[in-house]
């Protein structure tokens, strides 16, 4: 049956291409600590199941180890010139965008085809495959129209992760944050303190603790998925669902649109903030953020009413 391990098979051969490509750019001087950092990713994919618990927290700890001594840097070592990308995009055009749009078609396809196959395909992780499958088949046709050599793409692959550097994992970090905050307790720790602020009865004001805190935690975390069982232990179970009877449906679902207002203003979404200031090579590594704030603020302010309106309200 194909599933999780197929997509982590795939991901670890393409980071251990990354680690041995760029144990070979002697245009980096720390090509190294990229070739390590890319290693342990490789590792954590193809065999986490077999290092358990405690190696995999040895295995983050040596990625924490490597990013945050600045052991990582980027080189010079390009596929193509300037001038050569300039004139295949001059001669391709927007026929270039193709091979991407084969990867949305494929996982909207696959999502509901494969739900089809039980047998081949796990139904849990139908998405995630064809998410997979999809980027395999835009490769394959990336390959057979454009004729790069065989290496390019992990070769480009490679300078992009080089560019996010160490920021690609933090996703992944922060998830797991949340689920720790979420077994430790933090969200009943959480509802207590909101729940002295609020005024009894007042489901509006529940309401916008809810709201704020799901932006507020989200700004904290850097992802929203991290930041919601949080409040939801705190605000959104025990008083919007429990004690005031709102419709779970709407304050789950809005309530994740507030948090995802936190993304726009925070560095820790460094994967949707910082990573194209890096890969724009902007001066102000805030300017995204700084441009997102005047949508981010109004657009919480209107989740935060819509919670309340379809939610209590009608």
């Amino acid at each position: 049956m194909i599933g999780l391990p197929f997509i982590y098979t795939i991901a670890g051969v393409v980071f251990a291409a990354f680690a041995v490509l760029s144990a070979l750019d002697r245009s980096n001087a720390k090509r190294w600590g990229n070739a390590i950092f890319y290693a342990l990713i490789a590792v954590s994919f193809l065999a986490g199941d077999l290092l358990g618990d405690v190696g995999n927290g040895v295995l983050v700890l040596g990625l924490v180890a490597i990013a945050g001594s600045g052991a990582m840097g980027r080189g010079a070592n390009l596929t193509t010139s300037a001038g050569e990308r300039a004139a295949e995009a001059a001669r391709r055009g927007n026929r270039l965008f193709l091979p991407a749009l084969v990867i949305p078609a494929v996982a909207l396809i696959g999502t509901f085809a494969f739900k089809q196959f039980p047998a081949w395909f796990d139904p849990r992780q139908t998405t995630l495959v064809a998410l997979a499958i999809g980027a395999m088949l835009a490769l394959a046709v990336a390959q057979a129209w454009l004729r790069p050599r065989p290496a390019t793409a992990f070769e480009e692959g490679r300078r992009l992760m080089d560019g996010v550097g160490w920021a690609a994992v933090l996703p992944q970090m922060l998830a797991s944050l949340g689920a720790v905050f979420a077994l430790a307790g933090v969200g009943e720790v959480v509802g207590e303190i909101i729940g002295g602020a609020i005024p009894e009865g007042s489901v509006a004001g529940a309401v916008i603790a809810y709201g704020l805190g799901m932006a507020l935690f989200t700004m904290v975390m850097g992802n929203a998925f991290a930041a919601f069982p949080v409040m939801a232990a705190a605000v959104g179970i025990p008083l919007l669902i429990g004690t005031y009877r709102g419709d779970p449906a709407v304050i789950a679902s809005i309530g994740m649109l507030a948090g995802f207002c936190g993304t726009l203003m925070t560095p820790m979404a460094a994967n949707f903030n910082l990573v194209p200031a890096a890969l724009l090579e902007l001066r102000d590594q805030n300017a995204v953020i700084k441009r997102q704030i005047g949508t981010a603020l109004p657009l919480l302010a209107v989740n935060i009413f819509l919670i309340w309106w379809l939610g209590f309200a009608r």
